[in-house]
Formats: C-alpha cells, sequence, structure tokens
C-alpha cells in the first residue's frame, strides 16, 4: 500500500490528539472514485465527534481520521463509474455519518456523492461548502420545501450553515431574517438578509412573527422559543441536536410542524448548487485556512464559537 499523511487521533480528547501520522492511502472499489483531497472544511460536528460527542457514537472508538468536507481532483477511478474521470475537480461530502477521513491527503468514496467543483471556485473555496450547504439546502429545499413569498428565520445566520441557509432562501425568493451579534448584521445584509435580529439586545420572539418556516441552528430553549414564532402550518426544523424534550408537543399544540434533521451525501444536490454558486447567488465565506498539520488549531478556532463563516485545512500548498 503507498503511504499518505494524515491528522488522525488515538483517543477522545482536546485538540491536542490530533496529530499527522503516515496511514495506508486507500483503493477505490467498484463504483468508488480516489480523489486527492486539495482542501477540508472543518465543522461543529468535527470538533464535537472528536471529544466523543458528535458522530463520535458512529466512528467508534479511536483511532480514526475525521473530516467529510472534501474538494480536490479524482486520481483514480473504480469499476463502473461513469459521472466522473481521472483529472475532474469535485467536491463533496461523502459518507455521513460514516468515517469520510477527510482530513487526509486521498479520500474512497462513492463516485456519486462527489460533484463537479464550482469553476469559478478555488479548492479551499469550495471545500467550505459541502457539509454546510447540505445541511442548508436540505432543511429548506427538501424538508421545509420553501417557496417564493414566505418568511424564513435562519437562528445563528453569520455562522457556516447559516449564511448559507440566508443565501439559499433568498434564492428561493423568500424574505429572510436572521438572528445575530449586532456586529454581523453588516455581513448579513450584504448576503441578503431582510431584517437583522440581535439577539443579545432582544429577545427575537418580541420581534418576530408569522414565520412560515424557522431554521434553528443554536438549539437548547431556542427551538421551543422559536414554536411561537410560526404561522399555523408553518415548520421548525433543528438541526444541532435534533428535537429538545417538549418541542414537539409544544409545536402540535400549537399548530406548527416540528422535526429533527440530519444532513445527508447529495451529488446531486451539490450540482444544482454549483450552478447557483457560478450565478452568483450563493458565496461562501472564509473565515481562516490552516495547513493539514494544524487541524488543532482549526479546532481551537472554531470551538471559541466566534467564527463568521468556515474554517479550511489547506491539503496542496
Amino acid at each position: 500500500m503507498d503511504p499518505m499523511k494524515a491528522i488522525t487521533q488515538q483517543t477522545l480528547g482536546g485538540p491536542e490528539v490530533l496529530v499527522v501520522s503516515e496511514v495506508d492511502r486507500p483503493t477505490p472499489l467498484p463504483t468508488e472514485v480516489l480523489v486527492r483531497v486539495h482542501a477540508a472544511g472543518v465543522n461543529p460536528v468535527d470538533w464535537k465527534s472528536r471529544a466523543g460527542g458528535g458522530m463520535a457514537g458512529v466512528l467508534g472508538d479511536p483511532p480514526f481520521i475525521l473530516g467529510w468536507d472534501v474538494s480536490g481532483v479524482v486520481e483514480e477511478v473504480g469499476f463502473g463509474v461513469t459521472t466522473v474521470k481521472p483529472g475532474d475537480e469535485v467536491y463533496g461530502m461523502p459518507w455521513f455519518p460514516r468515517a469520510a477521513s477527510a482530513y487526509a491527503e486521498y479520500v474512497t468514496a462513492p463516485s456519486r456523492q462527489f460533484a463537479l467543483k464550482p469553476a469559478n471556485l478555488s479548492h479551499v473555496e469550495a471545500a467550505a461548502l459541502p457539509l454546510a450547504v447540505l445541511t442548508a439546502w436540505q432543511a429548506l429545499v427538501d424538508t421545509a420545501h420553501v417557496s417564493a413569498g414566505q418568511r424564513v428565520l435562519v437562528h445563528a445566520a453569520a455562522g457556516g450553515v447559516g449564511h448559507l441557509a440566508v443565501q439559499i432562501a433568498k434564492a428561493k425568493g423568500a424574505h429572510v431574517i436572521g438572528t445575530a451579534s449586532a456586529g454581523k448584521h453588516e455581513f448579513l445584509k450584504s448576503i441578503g438578509a431582510d431584517e437583522v435580529v440581535d439577539y443579545t439586545a432582544v429577545r427575537f420572539e418580541d420581534v418576530v412573527s408569522d414565520v412560515d418556516v424557522v431554521i434553528d441552528l443554536v438549539g437548547g430553549d431556542n427551538a421551543i422559543r422559536s414554536v411561537g414564532v410560526l404561522k399555523p402550518d408553518g415548520i421548525l426544523v433543528a438541526v444541532p441536536s435534533g428535537l429538545q424534550e417538549g418541542v414537539a408537543e409544544a409545536a402540535a399544540k400549537a399548530g406548527v410542524r416540528s422535526t429533527p434533521f440530519l444532513v445527508e451525501p447529495d451529488g446531486a444536490a451539490l450540482t444544482e448548487i454549483a450552478g447557483l454558486v457560478a450565478d452568483g447567488k450563493i458565496k461562501v465565506q472564509i473565515e481562516a485556512v490552516l495547513p493539514l498539520a494544524d487541524a488543532g488549531k482549526a479546532h481551537e478556532l472554531g470551538e471559541a464559537g466566534r467564527s463568521t463563516g468556515k474554517i479550511v485545512l489547506s491539503v496542496v500548498e
């Protein structure tokens, strides 16, 4: 087996458990592709899983390699692959919630979990998209069926998923309200938010009402407080950790819908999203780019909770 560099962890714990290691390069099975990773996105589920939360229960006991967001170049294709060929630039969120092992020089995954990278994006920009943009897309388009003229409330609107949800909702013709601290309001207006609420200054439920869709990216009591701002038959999509206790009951009593949510790999959706990116309707905000070896520092930055947009690891300099 050919060796490659990857960020591995031998135990659950803090960012310091992430270390550069040499491991065997994977080999694609039939219908799979081998992708040379140029950049890997960093998401909250990464650092939660590293510490024992998130998808740690799916990944199993360490050692494992974190990461799901990939942008790179197809190096080799397995038998039966017809959608991409060696040399194609692709992006994707393979295998989620099972291990994709994206913090590495190479990954293998089913070909249809990738899509051709938007031509107008660098690999760093493309790697910032898949998990966050698929979360926003599947929550808004596939789950809430957002449509023109609807009112959409996005909590944590300036974050990695939130700023993409704002843009997708706008692209679908919705009126978008976002919650964020005051320092992020101008950014949110610049990407299309119609109204912005400073959650540190007011309770959002005191100033927001008659909403068709709530995308809750915060969790905790935020979800149950959101029930009251929905129109009859409106929908609350609870992203971070499912529906907290009492939320479904409160929603049913109020005559609104509520649902837990978890993102899935979807190359077809990424192809459609690439079109919106090419048209300038979706732009990804990059907070920081670090080399692969600094994965621990990337986690520290993300866990501080002050990022606007995404953190990305550059694998190919």
